[in-house]
Protein backbone atom coordinates (compact mmCIF):
# COMPACT_ATOMS: atom_id res chain seq x y z
CA UNK A 1 0.00 0.00 0.00
CA UNK A 2 1.02 3.61 -0.42
CA UNK A 3 2.33 5.19 2.80
CA UNK A 4 3.16 8.70 1.64
CA UNK A 5 3.32 10.80 -1.49
CA UNK A 6 5.16 14.11 -1.83
CA UNK A 7 5.39 16.49 -4.78
CA UNK A 8 7.17 19.82 -5.19
CA UNK A 9 7.38 22.51 -7.88
CA UNK A 10 4.49 20.99 -9.77
CA UNK A 11 1.80 23.22 -11.32
CA UNK A 12 0.31 25.28 -8.45
CA UNK A 13 2.36 23.45 -5.79
CA UNK A 14 5.55 25.47 -5.52
CA UNK A 15 6.40 24.09 -2.06
CA UNK A 16 6.27 20.49 -0.92
CA UNK A 17 2.82 19.03 -0.40
CA UNK A 18 2.31 15.52 0.99
CA UNK A 19 -0.49 12.99 1.28
CA UNK A 20 0.46 11.02 4.39
CA UNK A 21 -1.47 7.77 4.80
CA UNK A 22 0.41 7.00 8.03
CA UNK A 23 -0.81 10.14 9.81
CA UNK A 24 -3.33 8.34 12.03
CA UNK A 25 -4.52 9.96 15.25
CA UNK A 26 -5.92 6.84 16.91
CA UNK A 27 -9.64 7.58 16.88
CA UNK A 28 -11.90 4.70 17.91
CA UNK A 29 -14.73 5.56 15.51
CA UNK A 30 -15.04 5.28 11.71
CA UNK A 31 -12.36 2.61 11.87
CA UNK A 32 -13.42 1.40 8.40
CA UNK A 33 -11.35 4.29 7.02
CA UNK A 34 -8.19 2.45 8.12
CA UNK A 35 -6.70 -0.71 6.62
CA UNK A 36 -3.55 -2.42 7.91
CA UNK A 37 -2.51 0.65 9.88
CA UNK A 38 -2.81 3.02 6.91
CA UNK A 39 -5.57 5.39 5.77
CA UNK A 40 -7.56 3.68 3.03
CA UNK A 41 -10.44 6.17 2.70
CA UNK A 42 -9.56 9.86 2.56
CA UNK A 43 -11.58 12.99 1.82
CA UNK A 44 -9.85 16.15 0.59
CA UNK A 45 -11.88 19.36 0.84
CA UNK A 46 -10.86 22.41 -1.14
CA UNK A 47 -12.36 25.49 -2.73
CA UNK A 48 -12.22 26.06 -6.47
CA UNK A 49 -8.73 26.56 -7.93
CA UNK A 50 -6.90 25.17 -4.89
CA UNK A 51 -5.41 22.35 -6.97
CA UNK A 52 -7.47 19.25 -6.12
CA UNK A 53 -7.31 18.00 -9.71
CA UNK A 54 -3.62 18.89 -10.01
CA UNK A 55 -2.90 16.90 -6.84
CA UNK A 56 -4.54 13.86 -8.39
CA UNK A 57 -2.56 14.29 -11.60
CA UNK A 58 0.64 14.56 -9.58
CA UNK A 59 -0.19 11.37 -7.66
CA UNK A 60 -0.85 9.50 -10.92
CA UNK A 61 2.30 10.79 -12.63
CA UNK A 62 4.12 7.58 -11.70
CA UNK A 63 1.80 5.56 -13.96
CA UNK A 64 2.94 7.40 -17.09
CA UNK A 65 6.56 7.69 -15.91
CA UNK A 66 6.98 3.97 -15.26
CA UNK A 67 4.75 2.45 -17.89
CA UNK A 68 4.20 5.07 -20.56
CA UNK A 69 0.49 5.26 -19.91
CA UNK A 70 -1.26 8.24 -21.49
CA UNK A 71 0.29 11.25 -19.75
CA UNK A 72 -1.95 12.80 -17.12
CA UNK A 73 0.03 16.04 -17.19
CA UNK A 74 -0.92 17.91 -20.30
CA UNK A 75 0.21 21.49 -20.59
CA UNK A 76 2.63 23.20 -18.19
CA UNK A 77 4.26 20.87 -15.66
CA UNK A 78 6.35 23.22 -13.53
CA UNK A 79 5.24 25.89 -11.09
CA UNK A 80 5.28 29.25 -12.90
CA UNK A 81 6.74 31.19 -9.93
CA UNK A 82 9.62 28.86 -9.09
CA UNK A 83 13.25 29.21 -10.14
CA UNK A 84 13.72 25.41 -10.15
CA UNK A 85 13.59 23.84 -13.58
CA UNK A 86 12.28 20.43 -12.48
CA UNK A 87 9.45 18.94 -10.43
CA UNK A 88 10.07 16.28 -7.76
CA UNK A 89 7.93 13.24 -6.93
CA UNK A 90 8.42 10.85 -4.00
CA UNK A 91 6.38 7.69 -3.35
CA UNK A 92 6.79 5.61 -0.19
CA UNK A 93 5.23 2.14 -0.21
CA UNK A 94 4.74 -0.62 2.33
CA UNK A 95 4.82 -4.22 1.12
CA UNK A 96 4.65 -6.58 4.07
CA UNK A 97 7.54 -5.65 6.33
CA UNK A 98 9.39 -3.82 3.57
CA UNK A 99 9.54 -0.06 3.07
CA UNK A 100 10.12 1.02 -0.53
CA UNK A 101 10.80 4.61 -1.61
CA UNK A 102 10.80 5.54 -5.28
CA UNK A 103 11.63 9.13 -6.12
CA UNK A 104 12.30 10.96 -9.33
CA UNK A 105 12.36 14.45 -10.77
CA UNK A 106 11.64 15.66 -14.29
CA UNK A 107 12.09 18.75 -16.43
CA UNK A 108 8.94 18.02 -18.40
CA UNK A 109 6.42 15.25 -18.73
CA UNK A 110 8.89 13.05 -20.64
CA UNK A 111 12.30 14.43 -19.66
CA UNK A 112 13.76 12.90 -16.50
CA UNK A 113 16.14 14.86 -14.28
CA UNK A 114 16.93 12.15 -11.68
CA UNK A 115 15.71 8.83 -10.30
CA UNK A 116 16.35 6.84 -7.11
CA UNK A 117 15.14 3.65 -5.40
CA UNK A 118 15.54 3.01 -1.66
CA UNK A 119 14.49 -0.23 0.07
CA UNK A 120 14.43 -0.50 3.86
CA UNK A 121 16.62 2.64 4.03
CA UNK A 122 19.20 1.02 1.73
CA UNK A 123 19.92 2.94 -1.51
CA UNK A 124 19.53 0.50 -4.43
CA UNK A 125 20.33 2.72 -7.40
CA UNK A 126 20.61 6.40 -8.23
CA UNK A 127 20.53 8.08 -11.62
CA UNK A 128 21.41 11.73 -12.06
CA UNK A 129 20.55 12.17 -15.72
CA UNK A 130 21.36 15.87 -15.73
CA UNK A 131 24.94 15.30 -14.52
CA UNK A 132 25.28 11.84 -16.12
CA UNK A 133 26.21 10.35 -12.76
CA UNK A 134 24.97 6.83 -11.95
CA UNK A 135 25.21 4.33 -9.08
CA UNK A 136 24.05 0.73 -9.63
CA UNK A 137 26.13 -0.95 -6.91
CA UNK A 138 23.33 -2.41 -4.80
CA UNK A 139 21.03 -4.11 -7.32
CA UNK A 140 21.62 -7.47 -5.60
CA UNK A 141 19.41 -6.32 -2.73
CA UNK A 142 16.35 -6.45 -5.03
CA UNK A 143 17.43 -9.54 -6.97
CA UNK A 144 18.49 -7.57 -10.06
CA UNK A 145 22.21 -8.26 -9.93
CA UNK A 146 22.07 -9.85 -13.42
CA UNK A 147 21.08 -6.53 -14.99
CA UNK A 148 23.49 -5.53 -17.76
CA UNK A 149 23.53 -1.84 -16.92
CA UNK A 150 25.88 -1.00 -19.81
CA UNK A 151 23.03 -1.73 -22.21
CA UNK A 152 20.81 0.65 -20.29
CA UNK A 153 23.47 3.37 -20.31
CA UNK A 154 23.94 2.93 -24.05
CA UNK A 155 20.26 3.59 -24.58
CA UNK A 156 20.67 6.97 -22.87
CA UNK A 157 23.24 8.14 -25.41
CA UNK A 158 21.04 7.96 -28.51
CA UNK A 159 21.25 11.46 -29.98
CA UNK A 160 20.71 12.99 -33.38
CA UNK A 161 23.19 15.15 -35.26
CA UNK A 162 22.06 18.24 -33.38
CA UNK A 163 22.77 16.62 -30.01
CA UNK A 164 19.09 16.14 -29.17
CA UNK A 165 17.91 12.86 -27.65
CA UNK A 166 15.95 10.81 -30.16
CA UNK A 167 13.73 9.17 -27.52
CA UNK A 168 12.78 10.10 -23.95
CA UNK A 169 15.15 8.71 -21.35
CA UNK A 170 13.75 5.47 -20.00
CA UNK A 171 13.49 5.28 -16.18
CA UNK A 172 15.93 2.65 -14.91
CA UNK A 173 13.25 1.02 -12.76
CA UNK A 174 11.09 0.56 -15.82
CA UNK A 175 14.07 -0.91 -17.65
CA UNK A 176 14.71 -3.39 -14.80
CA UNK A 177 11.09 -4.55 -14.79
CA UNK A 178 11.18 -5.15 -18.55
CA UNK A 179 14.68 -6.59 -18.97
CA UNK A 180 15.66 -8.52 -15.83
CA UNK A 181 14.46 -11.95 -14.76
CA UNK A 182 13.07 -11.28 -11.28
CA UNK A 183 11.50 -13.62 -8.74
CA UNK A 184 7.72 -13.58 -8.67
CA UNK A 185 7.70 -11.97 -5.21
CA UNK A 186 10.38 -9.36 -5.98
CA UNK A 187 9.71 -6.00 -4.35
CA UNK A 188 10.02 -4.10 -7.61
CA UNK A 189 7.33 -6.34 -9.11
CA UNK A 190 5.09 -5.68 -6.12
CA UNK A 191 5.65 -1.96 -6.67
CA UNK A 192 4.98 -2.40 -10.38
CA UNK A 193 1.76 -4.27 -9.67
CA UNK A 194 0.51 -1.55 -7.33
CA UNK A 195 1.30 1.27 -9.76
CA UNK A 196 -0.35 -0.49 -12.72
CA UNK A 197 -3.56 -0.63 -10.69
CA UNK A 198 -3.66 3.07 -9.78
CA UNK A 199 -6.35 5.17 -11.44
CA UNK A 200 -7.85 8.66 -11.42
CA UNK A 201 -11.54 9.16 -12.17
CA UNK A 202 -13.44 12.40 -12.68
CA UNK A 203 -17.21 12.14 -12.53
CA UNK A 204 -19.45 14.22 -14.77
CA UNK A 205 -23.12 14.32 -15.71
CA UNK A 206 -22.32 15.60 -19.20
CA UNK A 207 -23.97 13.09 -21.51
CA UNK A 208 -23.65 14.03 -25.19
CA UNK A 209 -26.16 12.81 -27.73
CA UNK A 210 -23.77 10.26 -29.17
CA UNK A 211 -21.98 9.35 -25.95
CA UNK A 212 -24.37 6.51 -25.28
CA UNK A 213 -21.92 4.35 -27.23
CA UNK A 214 -19.56 4.76 -24.30
CA UNK A 215 -21.93 2.67 -22.19
CA UNK A 216 -22.70 -0.08 -24.71
CA UNK A 217 -20.12 -2.43 -23.19
CA UNK A 218 -21.44 -1.68 -19.71
CA UNK A 219 -25.02 -2.37 -20.78
CA UNK A 220 -23.82 -5.61 -22.39
CA UNK A 221 -22.28 -6.61 -19.06
CA UNK A 222 -25.73 -6.24 -17.53
CA UNK A 223 -26.85 -9.28 -19.56
CA UNK A 224 -25.48 -11.13 -16.56
CA UNK A 225 -28.40 -11.02 -14.13
CA UNK A 226 -26.06 -10.71 -11.16
CA UNK A 227 -24.48 -7.59 -12.69
CA UNK A 228 -27.90 -6.08 -13.41
CA UNK A 229 -29.01 -6.80 -9.85
CA UNK A 230 -25.81 -5.30 -8.45
CA UNK A 231 -26.33 -2.06 -10.41
CA UNK A 232 -29.97 -1.90 -9.32
CA UNK A 233 -28.95 -2.42 -5.68
CA UNK A 234 -26.32 0.29 -6.04
CA UNK A 235 -28.94 2.81 -7.21
CA UNK A 236 -31.27 1.72 -4.41
CA UNK A 237 -28.52 2.24 -1.83
CA UNK A 238 -27.94 5.71 -3.26
CA UNK A 239 -31.57 6.54 -2.49
CA UNK A 240 -32.99 5.97 -6.00
CA UNK A 241 -35.84 3.50 -5.61
CA UNK A 242 -36.14 1.67 -8.91
CA UNK A 243 -36.31 -1.67 -10.66
CA UNK A 244 -34.34 -2.23 -13.84
CA UNK A 245 -34.95 -4.34 -16.94
CA UNK A 246 -32.61 -5.01 -19.86
CA UNK A 247 -33.87 -5.81 -23.35
CA UNK A 248 -32.10 -6.45 -26.64
CA UNK A 249 -33.09 -4.17 -29.51
CA UNK A 250 -33.53 -5.36 -33.13
CA UNK A 251 -30.12 -3.90 -34.01
CA UNK A 252 -28.49 -6.11 -31.37
CA UNK A 253 -27.77 -3.37 -28.85
CA UNK A 254 -28.94 -3.62 -25.26
CA UNK A 255 -31.44 -1.10 -23.87
CA UNK A 256 -31.81 -0.46 -20.15
CA UNK A 257 -35.23 0.46 -18.78
CA UNK A 258 -36.87 1.56 -15.57
CA UNK A 259 -39.41 -1.16 -14.93
CA UNK A 260 -42.95 0.19 -14.39
CA UNK A 261 -46.32 -0.83 -15.83
CA UNK A 262 -44.74 0.50 -18.99
CA UNK A 263 -41.01 0.30 -19.58
CA UNK A 264 -39.27 3.69 -19.43
CA UNK A 265 -35.90 4.02 -21.27
CA UNK A 266 -33.22 4.60 -18.63
CA UNK A 267 -30.76 6.65 -20.62
CA UNK A 268 -33.22 9.20 -21.99
CA UNK A 269 -35.22 9.67 -18.77
CA UNK A 270 -32.73 9.42 -15.90
CA UNK A 271 -31.98 12.62 -13.98
CA UNK A 272 -28.58 14.29 -14.32
CA UNK A 273 -27.66 12.99 -10.87
CA UNK A 274 -28.64 9.44 -11.83
CA UNK A 275 -26.59 9.70 -15.04
CA UNK A 276 -23.65 10.86 -12.95
CA UNK A 277 -24.14 7.76 -10.80
CA UNK A 278 -24.17 5.67 -13.98
CA UNK A 279 -20.86 7.19 -15.04
CA UNK A 280 -19.36 6.70 -11.58
CA UNK A 281 -20.52 3.11 -11.33
CA UNK A 282 -19.59 2.07 -14.88
CA UNK A 283 -16.15 3.69 -14.60
CA UNK A 284 -15.49 2.65 -11.03
CA UNK A 285 -16.67 -0.95 -11.30
CA UNK A 286 -14.41 -1.56 -14.30
CA UNK A 287 -11.25 -0.78 -12.32
CA UNK A 288 -12.04 -1.17 -8.63
CA UNK A 289 -12.07 -4.95 -8.56
CA UNK A 290 -8.31 -4.94 -9.01
CA UNK A 291 -7.46 -1.32 -8.17
CA UNK A 292 -4.83 -0.47 -5.58
CA UNK A 293 -5.40 3.31 -5.33
CA UNK A 294 -8.14 5.46 -6.88
CA UNK A 295 -8.30 9.26 -6.91
CA UNK A 296 -11.95 10.29 -7.28
CA UNK A 297 -11.96 13.96 -8.22
CA UNK A 298 -15.11 15.87 -7.17
CA UNK A 299 -17.01 12.60 -7.07
CA UNK A 300 -20.13 14.26 -5.60
CA UNK A 301 -20.38 17.31 -7.88
CA UNK A 302 -23.92 16.40 -8.99
CA UNK A 303 -25.25 14.68 -5.88
CA UNK A 304 -27.43 15.71 -2.97
CA UNK A 305 -25.35 15.53 0.22
CA UNK A 306 -27.26 12.46 1.44
CA UNK A 307 -26.46 10.65 -1.81
CA UNK A 308 -22.80 11.66 -1.49
CA UNK A 309 -22.77 10.15 2.00
CA UNK A 310 -24.29 6.96 0.61
CA UNK A 311 -21.55 6.77 -2.04
CA UNK A 312 -18.84 6.97 0.63
CA UNK A 313 -20.56 4.30 2.73
CA UNK A 314 -20.77 2.09 -0.35
CA UNK A 315 -17.05 2.46 -1.08
CA UNK A 316 -16.08 1.71 2.51
CA UNK A 317 -18.28 -1.39 2.66
CA UNK A 318 -17.53 -2.87 -0.76
CA UNK A 319 -13.83 -2.04 -1.17
CA UNK A 320 -12.14 -1.99 2.26
CA UNK A 321 -8.65 -2.74 0.93
CA UNK A 322 -8.54 -0.17 -1.88
CA UNK A 323 -7.00 3.20 -1.05
CA UNK A 324 -9.62 5.71 -2.24
CA UNK A 325 -8.99 9.46 -2.16
CA UNK A 326 -12.08 11.58 -2.76
CA UNK A 327 -12.17 15.34 -3.33
CA UNK A 328 -15.18 17.53 -2.68
CA UNK A 329 -16.58 21.04 -2.18
CA UNK A 330 -19.27 19.62 0.08
CA UNK A 331 -18.81 20.60 3.74
CA UNK A 332 -21.70 18.28 4.69
CA UNK A 333 -19.26 15.42 4.30
CA UNK A 334 -17.16 16.80 7.17
CA UNK A 335 -18.79 14.51 9.71
CA UNK A 336 -17.56 11.84 12.07
CA UNK A 337 -20.50 9.67 11.00
CA UNK A 338 -18.64 8.99 7.77
CA UNK A 339 -15.00 9.84 8.19
CA UNK A 340 -12.78 11.01 11.07
CA UNK A 341 -10.61 14.07 11.69
CA UNK A 342 -7.40 12.34 10.57
CA UNK A 343 -8.97 11.20 7.27
CA UNK A 344 -10.44 14.58 6.25
CA UNK A 345 -7.93 17.08 4.86
CA UNK A 346 -8.15 20.72 3.80
CA UNK A 347 -6.29 21.87 0.68
CA UNK A 348 -5.67 25.60 1.01
CA UNK A 349 -5.22 28.23 -1.69
CA UNK A 350 -1.52 28.37 -0.78
CA UNK A 351 -1.08 24.67 -1.55
CA UNK A 352 -0.91 23.27 1.98
CA UNK A 353 -2.68 20.01 2.85
CA UNK A 354 -3.67 19.61 6.50
CA UNK A 355 -5.80 17.07 8.37
CA UNK A 356 -8.62 18.50 10.48
CA UNK A 357 -7.04 17.15 13.67
CA UNK A 358 -3.82 19.03 12.88
CA UNK A 359 -5.62 22.21 11.79
CA UNK A 360 -6.82 23.15 15.29
CA UNK A 361 -5.47 23.20 18.83
CA UNK A 362 -8.71 21.73 20.10
CA UNK A 363 -8.87 18.00 20.78
CA UNK A 364 -11.46 16.72 18.32
CA UNK A 365 -13.90 14.10 19.56
CA UNK A 366 -16.63 11.98 18.01
CA UNK A 367 -19.38 14.32 19.14
CA UNK A 368 -17.91 17.44 17.54
CA UNK A 369 -19.74 18.97 14.57
CA UNK A 370 -16.82 19.27 12.15
CA UNK A 371 -18.75 21.15 9.48
CA UNK A 372 -19.98 23.77 11.96
CA UNK A 373 -16.44 24.18 13.30
CA UNK A 374 -15.13 24.65 9.75
CA UNK A 375 -17.77 27.23 8.85
CA UNK A 376 -17.01 29.11 12.07
CA UNK A 377 -13.33 29.32 11.18
CA UNK A 378 -12.06 26.81 13.71
CA UNK A 379 -9.64 25.22 11.23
Amino acid sequence: MLKKFTVQNYKNFRNKVSIDFENIAGYQFSTDCITDGLISKMLIYGRNATGKTNLGKALMDITSTLFGYHPVNDGILLNADSDRDYASFTYQFQFGEHDVIYKYSKFSDRALHSEQLIVNKNPIFRCDFAMQNYDFDHLKYIGAETAIVDRYLQSLDTEDSAGEFLTPRLPFLRWIISNVALKADALVLQLSGYVRRMAMLTVSNTIWSDSRRMYDSFFESLENKDNLKAFEEFLNQMGIACCLTLKKLPDGHQELYFSHNRLVPFYENASSGTLALLQLYSSFISVVRTASCIYLDEFDAFYHHEMAENVIRYFKLKYPGCQIIMTSHNTNLMTNRLMRPDCVLILSETGTLTTLCNATLRELREGHNLEKMYVNGEF
